[in-house]
């Protein structure tokens, strides 16, 4: 038995918080999503009452939390989920709700009879929230006229206002996908969630890959494909420059060690040679000379300069909400993204990587491209996401032309979201119209010379 409960320790201590892991506050029910570090000393800031976030540490990811009014001030108290005999009834109300509805109900505020000074003296009594929720709903005189639903409603709302519940999340790739494209989209370069997914399987990541990848969505492709190979296999995140880009979304995964040693960073010319460089990009450039010679009669040269993106100064931190912090800064986590080692890099100069991932919306596909793509494995598969069609659809062009790459082909995404409630499934009314495009294909031996 002890043997069992040694084995089982690591997949409890998974399941649960832990002091100086980061977590994601879903604050009622998605209307604000707050990244935090769990310390001693954090607090949290919900509409004019700071928190602390200490009741969270050592309790399991998905737990409930609810604003009350203790003795030393408002504190987090845990939330027992509702057991079957509410659902029942919550069931059963709604069953004789359907032939009541709201036409008889006129909205003249006159229908509640409980002021504001009321309820400020039942929290000076040390009434809860729930208790104050309860108050209201019997002093309104249209609560027991409403249908099931304007009354799921009603209640919804001042539980927002009077008794805010907390949700407590795991940081992972949807979670932080979701969060970041609903509160801050630019910062990840508009990636949806369905995007994100369908790059790993395009790009094969597996165990024991080497992944190629250009991040420049803050680093949430980087802890993506780590997340995936748990471990194995490494992530060499690649710059086009000698600046590399920010990764601080890596943080956030509350990876362990020995994933961060799996996240490394190495530029184009540390990977390659620069012999080698300079002959295929001389190889390239006249290739792409000679085919735009052929194709435009008029004009007889175009420049094929590659767009420069400005790296970002600022550390982002741990809160979407840029303008106030209501959690406490602490200190960084362990530190990824550090240099390829010199074994390392001489073996994917010998073998190249096993696929390659771009996520770069503010380059030109085709000249991160013509630069990568030898460097991959012969039969390796790549991904690049844009969030246009039409460089992609360069790039694809190119491919073909110079024969790089075989099965090219441009996907788009659709994801709807659907609310299905009792009599009221439909499409939900706020949705995302495009999540952007993916150049997908594999790599071929090229013999850029021999040209016809």
């Amino acid at each position: 038995m002890s043997q069992n409960n040694v084995q089982l320790d690591p997949i409890r201590k998974a399941q649960l918080t832990w002091e100086g892991c980061s977590v994601l506050l879903d604050i009622n029910d998605g209307d604000r999503l707050v990244f935090a570090r769990l310390t001693s000393g954090s607090t949290l800031k919900i509409g004019n009452k700071n928190c602390s976030l200490q009741p969270l540490i050592g309790c399991p990811f998905g737990s409930l939390f609810q604003v009350d009014n203790g003795k030393e001030g408002p504190n987090l108290s845990r939330v027992i989920p509702s057991t079957e005999d509410d659902v029942q009834e919550k069931e059963d109300a709604q069953i004789s709700g359907e032939f009541r509805d709201n036409r008889a109900i006129v909205d003249d505020n006159k229908a509640q009879s409980l002021s504001g000074e009321d309820i400020d003296e039942m929290r000076r009594q040390g009434a809860t929230g729930e208790e104050i929720v309860e108050a209201l709903i019997a002093n309104s005189a249209t609560f027991e006229k409403k249908t099931s639903f304007s009354q799921e409603k009603y209640k919804l709302k001042k539980q927002k206002k009077y008794a805010p519940k907390v949700l407590l999340r795991r940081p992972f790739a949807r979670s932080i996908c979701e969060a970041y494209f609903k509160k801050n989209p630019a910062r990840i370069g508009f990636l949806r969630v369905d995007m994100l997914s369908l790059l790993l399987s395009m790009g094969n990541v597996a165990a024991n890959s080497d992944v190629l990848v250009v991040d420049m969505a803050g680093g949430l492709l980087t802890g993506a494909v780590a997340e995936r190979l748990g471990g194995t296999g490494y992530v060499c995140n690649t710059c086009i420059g000698d600046s590399p880009y920010p990764m601080d979304i890596v943080r956030i995964f509350n990876f362990s060690n020995e994933i961060c040693k799996r996240i490394v960073r190495a530029s184009v010319n540390d990977v390659t040679s620069q012999s080698e460089t300079s002959e295929q990009s001389d190889q390239l450039e006249s290739a792409c000379n000679m085919e735009i010679q052929s194709n435009e009669q008029k004009s007889s040269s175009v420049s094929m300069e590659d767009i420069s993106l400005s790296s970002e100064n600022g550390v982002s931190d741990l809160i979407l909400e840029a303008n106030h912090s209501p959690v406490n800064k602490i200190s960084k986590s362990h530190k990824v993204g550090e240099k390829a080692s010199q074994e390392t890099l001489k073996l994917w100069k010998e073998n190249g990587f096993s696929s390659m991932i771009v996520v770069a919306p503010e380059l030109d596909p085709w000249s991160v491209v013509k630069d990568l793509l030898p460097l991959l494995s012969y039969s390796a598969p790549f991904a690049i996401y844009h969030q246009y069609l039409q460089p992609l659809a360069t790039c694809m062009h190119s491919l073909q032309v110079w024969k790089m790459a075989i099965g090219l082909q441009i996907s788009e995404p659709w994801l709807r979201e659907y609310q299905v409630l009792p009599s009221r499934t439909h499409p939900c009314m706020q949705m995302s119209g495009c999540g952007g495009y993916i150049l997908s294909g594999t790599r071929t031996a090229t013999n850029a010379s021999s040209k016809q």
